[in-house]
């Protein structure tokens, strides 16, 4: 699972998350067509994409005005937990968390089962109620908006 954070712009502390489990890659930037859509003056359409590779996750700069890390423009890069990258020069800082999944093998099981097996007139009372699902697809979800004051 990989975890994304918009960091306030002067006490770095988060103010937001986005957590993808199933993605494969994962675009920010302004465009609503993205996956973590940040509107800023200074963020371009389409801006960062995250993807996974045979190393790992990777960071692509495409946006016009650049990503920064540590001050310095990158174009591609290996993610390194907790890395914070900030998009643009003065644009918003986002800091990028990696963990790794603990699958419950059992668990998935019934998971599976529950979701191809046609309900007998039993709405939601037999399903479990404390088990917040974490992994949702990119479909499934309705976008997550930030707005950005310059």
């Amino acid at each position: 699972m990989i975890t994304l954070s918009l960091l306030h712009p002067l006490h770095k502390t988060p103010v937001q998350h986005w957590s993808f489990d199933q993605e494969t890659v994962i675009r920010l930037g302004r465009s609503t067509d993205n996956n973590v859509i940040l509107y800023s003056a200074v963020v371009s359409r389409h801006h960062v994409e995250i993807h996974r590779s045979e190393i790992g996750w990777l960071v692509k700069s495409i946006g016009t005005n650049g990503t920064y890390l540590e001050g310095k423009r990158i174009t591609e890069m290996p993610v390194e937990d907790g890395m914070v990258i900030r998009l643009a020069r003065s644009g918003p800082n986002i800091q990028i968390h990696m963990t790794e999944e603990k699958r419950d093998p059992l668990k998935e099981l019934l998971q599976n089962r529950r979701k191809h097996q046609p309900s007998e007139g039993s709405e939601d009372k037999d399903k479990p109620q404390s088990e917040p699902s974490v992994a949702h697809s990119h479909e499934s979800l309705p976008h997550q908006t930030t707005v950005i004051n310059p």
